[in-house]
């Protein structure tokens, strides 16, 4: 991931020069385009600080601090390249950690400036400081969910925590780093001495690690002798750049690629050579191939529950019975969660690389009998499910909602996906054709990522269309970023898939407990009758395009006019609650018994 490093500070401190000017001169050195947040007195420093700068570098005010998390994870998804955010101290910082942590379970670098409380009133309990038996404490609070804080408590030493901070949000595997900086150090001086000595480093550009020479020629013995082989690519191909050399090897090689639900559009869902995406909400042919292989080569993938069938044996995989070459850049994710047979430490990028400069161009690979079986079932796969997708029924089919999405957004429109029901409709349904078009919240799963983080896409690719799925659930954890949207003219649109309620818990809750026992998770009235805001008009109040969408053939035509429009639109869309899709997996809630899969189940010959 070359393309993503930053460059490290080379900032001229001035004598006299505040800690809020070094930071956003920082910031600017760094080509950070935006910082996003929501102000307070424990910021007014930094704010002070970025007045100066507003040619070079955009203060976004939003109306929640998780809005703005959101909107620097999807900034740097499409872009690789880190921004930063703001946030007041006590609340203002703790409404943020939400977002911190989607960021950090999935891999997104983002810079979080935190203001604290001045370090002259520690230990007195001022307005709204964290912790009681420490003083200024929010680090505790933050960091399960960052690389690593920072609490400079001088200004002499901001230059080295900024300095370190860039270089560790980049390198490595991506995530987000947290600066706690108390008030007085943003407008206390910055020493020049002392800025000095952190201005001759290097670009924080450090080589991403090669796989073992030998591991490299195990690896690709293991593969040539393999009957049944199997590539499973997670979402860290996609941050190490590794899509032109995975589609290289594959074609060169003649093996089938599956995809992990997070590493949607890597792999073109179109090529022949492609299965779609593994676990509870996967194609059949991705999981009756992952389950019946003989070796699986796992790239940039920690395989979790949700891609997995919750590591259930013969769901998804059949690891006793299969042999796994595991590459990731992360040596904690190797072994985590299946035994490998053969682990390796290296980017996604560079092993395939390694793999390739092996190849003898006189080798042949085929493996048209596994081949063939799989082409077996993918046409049980596609009989099953092409039906629905041009269902005229109303409400509208959740299969209909999507083709018709599918078939609006361009090839390299970015498309969001919330949580909620309608997340498994998109990873079973919808083909991402391109990297970096199909943005999820996966690991932490943070309900309003889609909502605001649409605004973070938008901004970094202006050019392209941005469309957030979100259900009505989630909307309204975020609905303020509508707002922010007409404030500053981004022009996103919100397709919301309104179905009454949080269905995904609610089918579990049926499922798991039975059909009579749904409490809390459908939105009703005192009577008990289904009750829905009306989010067009919520949409239109805060000056935004608002339409409510009922019929199936009305979806694609506004969807269209939405996207032309140049404006932030919402599009409230009447979903049928009653339809789940086919599972091909499972998922695991111990102790309760695991639902079986409804679809090709013991069928796999």
């Amino acid at each position: 991931m070359p393309d993503s490093k930053v460059k490290s500070a080379q900032v001229n401190a001035a004598a006299g020069t505040k800690g809020a000017a070094y930071i956003a001169d920082f910031l600017v050195q760094q080509k950070v385009p935006y910082v996003f947040g929501v102000c307070g007195h424990g910021i007014l420093g930094l704010l002070d600080g970025l007045f100066d700068r507003q040619e070079e570098i955009k203060t976004i005010s939003v109306h929640h601090e998780a809005a703005a998390g959101f909107m620097a994870e999807a900034y740097f998804r499409i872009t690789q390249k880190p921004v930063a955010t703001y946030t007041s101290c006590g609340p203002g910082s703790a409404n943020l950690i939400l977002a911190i942590a989607a960021a950090f379970a999935d891999s997104s670098a983002m810079l979080n400036i935190t203001g604290n409380v001045p370090t002259g009133q520690w230990n007195r309990g001022p307005f709204q400081e964290t912790g009681r038996y420490f003083q200024g404490d929010f680090v505790n609070a933050i960091r399960p969910y960052v690389k690593r804080s920072f609490q400079p408590t001088r200004p002499d030493m901001l230059p080295l925590a900024l300095r370190q901070a860039f270089a560790l949000m980049t390198n490595g595997r991506p995530g987000p780093v947290n600066i706690d900086i108390p008030l007085n150090v943003f407008v206390e001086p910055v020493d020049e001495a002392s800025a000095k000595v952190d201005n001759h480093w290097p670009a924080a550009d450090w080589t991403r690690p090669a796989a073992d020479p030998a591991s490299v020629d195990e690896a690709l013995r293991m593969l040539q002798n393999a009957q049944r082989p199997v590539i499973v690519v997670g979402h860290g191909v996609e941050l190490s750049g590794a899509e032109p050399e995975l589609l290289m090897f594959a074609e060169a090689f003649r093996i089938p690629v599956a995809t992990t639900p997070f590493g949607k559009g890597v792999f073109d869902p179109r090529h022949e050579l492609s299965l779609g995406p593994t676990g509870r909400n996967g194609s059949y042919m991705a999981n009756a191939a992952c389950r019946n292989a003989d070796v699986i080569l796992g790239l940039g993938t920690r395989f979790d529950d949700r891609a997995t069938s919750a590591w259930l044996p013969g769901f998804t995989y059949n690891i006793l019975q299969s042999k796994l070459i595991h590459v990731d850049i992360d040596p904690t994710e190797i072994g985590k969660n299946f035994r490998p047979e053969l682990g390796i430490i290296a980017d996604a990028k560079i092993f395939l690389q390694q793999l390739l400069a092996l190849r003898r161009p006189e080798t042949k690979s085929c493996h048209s009998a596994w081949l063939e079986r799989i082409a077996g079932w993918r046409t049980r796969w596609e009989e099953a499910t092409k039906a629905p997708r041009t269902s005229d029924a109303i409400p509208i089919r959740p299969e209909r909602a999507v083709a018709e999405l599918r078939k609006v957004v361009p090839a390299d429109g970015i498309v969001l996906a919330d949580v909620g029901v309608h997340h498994n409709w998109l990873v079973a349904e919808y083909e991402a054709w391109k990297t970096r078009t199909f943005l999820q919240t996966w690991g932490f799963a943070s309900m309003g990522f889609a909502v605001a983080g649409a605004l973070g896409a938008k901004l970094a690719a202006p050019d392209r269309p941005v469309v957030s799925l979100c259900g009505d659930g989630a909307f309204m954890m975020n609905s303020s970023a509508v707002l922010t949207a007409v404030e500053y003219n981004i022009p996103v649109v919100w397709m919301i898939w309104n179905n009454f309620g949080y269905c995904a818990i609610r089918d579990q809750q049926r499922g798991y407990f039975g059909n009579d026992r749904e409490i809390a998770t459908s939105f009703t009235d005192v009577s008990g009758k289904l009750y829905s805001a009306d989010y067009a008009m919520m949409a239109r109040s805060m000056g935004a395009v608002g339409h409510t969408v009922e019929k199936p053939a009305d979806l694609a035509p506004q969807l269209e006019a939405a996207i032309a429009s140049g404006k932030p639109t919402v599009l409230d869309v009447r979903i049928d609650r009653e339809i789940r899709p086919l599972a091909t997996g499972s998922w695991d809630l111990p102790p309760i018994p695991h639902p079986m899969p409804n679809f090709g189940w013991g069928e796999d010959e």
